[in-house]
């Protein structure tokens, strides 16, 4: 009997679940010439003949409905692929692809479903001044400002003024709605390359009195062996008369610990209880996320004067950066407290898949990248891990992921539904989306608009509208109640 056509005849039952992949292009790849690992590629060798090149269907039906036979969550796919379901002409590929391969396919088939979805949907897109209903609020989209260089972040002055911080290094200033030609002059010297930059501007909560303004950015390496070098730091100062002045050192890194790369710097500033909280990205090390001599791939905390808390996890010790809260942290892009339980919430980019939102509690180890929803930008696999006892599983990731990047809960009062409720921004995805959390699960997730921009962070002003910082194109939006 001719093999071949023996399985091309197969007819199974709706899939509904099964994944039917190739068996005999299966077998001459695992007997013919090595093939690349990509994931994309696997499926074309090995699953295009049954499924379709685009998982559409062909000798089995299409995959792209999201109805699934033996399970929909990522274990039962997994398991399929693994062990197949032979009786439905399904055979197991656990002798052809390795375990970091069938996660990889997994993180593949849910891409290929989120882009079917969204081929033909309409998600809102709000032209300025153009009305959008939401499940809870109608809102307007107003510019409220043009005109900026790749903005990051936002800090609202008591007298009306905004601070917005440009990547590239300008602090610059926003007035009765207008952006002032001249940045701060004397902010510090950043490495603005790749992802580097200034970063985050931040009040002190105690500003009516204090003044002090917190700057986080990519310090240039302080050593001349090392010229591209860079690390996140956080300084302090004040500003009169358009000048930066009264500068303190609130976290700066060793030099040895500065790497090359231009990639995940971190760097959210929240303060709470006294104490200053901050991201470092692992700055393109993955593995430095889990090494406690290093600062990159950590939440820090801080004094907010730079002190290191006796009661941090690991103050004290000789072989540890005392400033760490958290380890095993890939590249966190978001981070607020909760306004009224307090509890401290992180957005964390993952790499292509895996995207999470993290509860932060001390001394924990968030697992990258030992673990990961996710695999490479390039479709090779990372790890087929995506738990192990004592490293700690994210409270939802997203797989696809949104390119998720700065998060603010809402604390106005002029969308009263959407009180305390957290906002999470997207890059690639264009997206902003609202989840509500109760008892430290999300239970509910909306998607407020998409398509409009690069949306970098979203803050709850003073006046009770939010704000949202786009790239490309580079302003910030004022959402207004309709």
């Amino acid at each position: 009997m001719n093999f071949r056509r023996a399985f091309f005849r197969t007819t199974a039952p709706r899939h509904a679940g099964v994944l039917l992949f190739c068996a005999i292009i299966s077998l001459a790849g695992a007997s013919g010439a090595p093939q690349s690992r990509e994931i994309s590629k696997l499926y074309s060798n090995h699953c295009g003949g049954c499924h379709g090149a685009n998982m559409e269907g062909g000798q089995t039906d299409s995959m792209l409905d999201d109805t699934w036979r033996h399970g929909a969550d990522d274990v039962s796919l997994a398991r399929v692929i693994r062990d197949g379901a032979e009786q439905e002409g399904m055979p197991p590929f656990k002798g052809l692809l390795n375990e970091a391969e069938i996660r990889a396919m997994v993180v593949f088939i849910r891409e290929k479903g989120d882009q079917a979805a969204r081929k033909g949907a309409t998600p809102p897109k709000p032209a300025i001044g153009e009305v959008v209903q939401t499940s809870k609020h109608r809102f307007h989209a107003e510019t409220f400002v043009a005109g900026l260089s790749t903005p990051w972040s936002m800090a609202f002055l008591p007298d009306g003024r905004v601070l917005v911080a440009e990547l590239p290094g300008a602090l610059r200033v926003v007035a009765s709605g207008k952006l002032l030609p001249a940045p701060i002059q004397g902010t510090p010297r950043v490495r603005a390359r790749g992802q580097g930059g200034l970063m985050e501007v931040a009040l002190h909560p105690g500003y009516a009195t204090n003044r002090w303004i917190y700057l986080a950015f990519s310090d240039p390496s302080p050593d001349p062996a090392s010229p591209d070098a860079s690390l996140t730091a956080i300084v302090r100062g004040r500003i009169r008369n358009g000048q930066w002045t009264d500068e303190q050192t609130i976290f700066r890194a060793p030099a040895w610990t500065y790497r090359s790369t231009g990639v995940h710097f971190g760097c959210r500033l929240v303060f709470k209880d006294g104490f200053l909280f901050f991201p470092i990205g692992e700055r393109g090390h993955m593995q430095d996320a889990q090494d406690i001599t290093r600062p990159n791939g950590k939440i820090h905390r801080v004094f907010d004067d730079g002190r290191i808390p006796p009661d941090n996890p690991f103050a004290g010790r000789s072989n540890a950066i005392p400033s760490i809260w958290t380890y095993g942290n890939r590249n966190p892009q978001g981070l607020d407290a909760h306004p009224e339980t307090g509890d401290l919430w992180e957005t964390e980019h993952g790499p292509r898949g895996g995207d999470e939102l993290n509860l932060v509690r001390k001394g924990l180890n968030y697992g990258w990248p030992v673990i990961t929803h996710g695999m490479n930008y390039n479709g090779t696999p990372i790890t087929e891990i995506t738990s192990k006892e004592g490293m700690e599983q994210p409270v939802i990731h997203w797989t696809p992921s949104i390119a998720v990047c700065g998060i603010d809960f809402y604390e106005g009062d002029k969308f009263p539904k959407w009180k305390n409720d957290l906002f999470v921004t997207g890059l690639a995805s264009e997206e902003l989306r609202r989840l509500s959390i109760r008892d430290r699960k999300v239970v509910e997730q909306e998607l407020i608009f998409k398509g409009i921009g690069r949306v970098r962070d979203v803050a709850s002003g003073p006046d009770g509208c939010l704000y949202v910082i786009l790239n490309k194109p580079d302003r910030i939006l004022r959402l207004e109640p309709r």
